[in-house]
C-alpha cells in the first residue's frame, strides 16, 4: 500500500515538473517575441535617424527644409514640463499617499477613493487632455501655456504615484513605526525620520515609471495647445511651448522621406533623455537603499 502511494506521488511530482517546464517555455517564448519586436524596433530607429543626429541638430531650432531642422525647442520645453510635472505631481501624490495610509480613517469611504484612484491609472490619457483644457486652459484661464500643459500632465501621472507611493509606505514594516512610537517620537516625526527615508526607493520607482510615461506623451499636449513647431524658448510659466513628441509627431506626418530620418533622429534624442532621467533616479534610489 505505501509502495503504491510513492508510485502515487512520484507521478503527480513528474507532471508537475513537465507542466513546469511547458510553462517556463511558454513564457521564454513569450519574453523572446517582446525582445524581438524592441530589437527591430531600435535597428529601425537607430538606421535612420543616426545619420541625422548631429550637435547642429540638437542645437537648431525647427526648419523648413531637413538637413536645418532641429529639435532644440521641443528638448528644453520636455526639460521645463518635466519640473513642472515633477514638482506638483510628486508632492501632491506623496503628500495623498500619507494622508491616505497614515492619517484617514479605515472605512467605505477611503477604501471607495482608493479604488477610484486606482482606477484613475488607468484611464485614457486623452481624458485629462480634456480635463486640462477645461480647468487650465478655459476656466482658470492660463491658455494655450507651459503652465496648463505641465498641470495637465501633472494630473496624468498622480494617480501613478499616489498607487506606488501607497505600496511604499505599507511595506515599511509596523515593528519599526512601533519602535518609533516607543521612542517618544510623535506621529509626523515617525512618518518623516522613519516612513518617508524607509519608502523612497518605492516612491522613487514610481515617480520615475509615472515621468516616463508623461515625456512620451502627446495627444494630452495636443489637446492643451502645445505648438508644432516655436522658435523661441518658454520665457515663463505663461509663453507658447512645444515638447520632443509633438515635434517628432509633426515631422513624421510630413510627405517627404528626409522627414522620416530627422523624426528618426528625435526619437532617439527622447530616448537619450529618458534613459538620462532613469539613470538619476535610480542612482537616488540605490544610495537612499544603501543607507537603510
Amino acid at each position: 500500500m505505501l509502495g503504491q502511494n510513492e508510485q502515487n506521488i512520484r507521478k503527480r511530482m513528474e507532471g508537475r515538473v513537465a507542466f513546469n517546464k511547458v510553462l517556463m517555455v511558454l513564457f521564454g517564448m513569450a519574453t523572446a517575441v517582446g525582445l524581438v519586436f524592441l530589437v527591430l524596433l531600435f535597428y529601425r530607429v537607430l538606421t535612420q535617424g543616426i545619420g541625422y543626429l548631429s550637435l547642429d541638430y540638437i542645437l537648431n531650432f525647427p526648419a523648413p527644409y531637413p538637413e536645418e531642422a532641429g529639435i532644440y525647442a521641443g528638448l528644453i520645453g520636455s526639460v521645463f514640463l518635466m519640473i513642472i510635472v515633477a514638482i506638483f505631481a510628486v508632492i501632491i501624490g506623496v503628500a495623498t499617499a500619507i494622508y491616505l495610509e497614515e492619517y484617514a480613517p479605515k472605512n467605505k469611504f477611503t477604501d471607495f477613493i482608493r479604488v477610484n484612484i486606482q482606477n484613475l491609472a488607468g484611464v485614457p490619457s486623452i481624458v485629462f487632455g480634456l480635463l486640462g483644457l477645461t480647468f487650465f486652459v478655459y476656466m482658470f484661464n492660463f491658455g494655450y501655456t507651459l503652465i496648463a500643459g505641465g498641470l495637465t500632465m501633472a494630473l496624468l501621472i498622480l494617480p501613478v504615484i499616489v498607487v506606488a507611493a501607497q505600496e511604499a509606505v505599507r511595506s515599511v514594516p509596523a515593528e519599526i513605526k512601533e519602535a518609533s512610537y516607543g521612542m517618544g517620537a510623535s506621529k509626523w516625526q515617525t512618518i518623516a525620520r522613519v516612513i518617508l527615508p524607509a519608502a523612497i526607493p518605492g516612491i522613487l520607482t514610481g515617480a520615475i515609471i509615472a515621468l516616463s510615461r508623461a515625456i512620451g506623451e502627446t495627444a494630452p499636449l495636443i489637446i492643451v495647445g502645445a505648438a508644432t513647431a516655436i522658435y523661441t524658448l518658454p520665457e515663463s510659466l505663461l509663453a507658447k511651448y512645444t515638447v520632443m513628441p509633438i515635434q517628432i509627431y509633426n515631422w513624421t506626418g510630413r510627405p517627404q522621406e528626409e522627414w522620416q530620418y530627422v523624426a528618426g533622429a528625435g526619437i532617439i534624442v527622447l530616448l537619450a533623455v529618458l534613459l538620462l532621467m532613469n539613470s538619476i533616479a535610480v542612482l537616488i534610489r540605490n544610495k537612499y537603499q544603501r543607507r537603510l
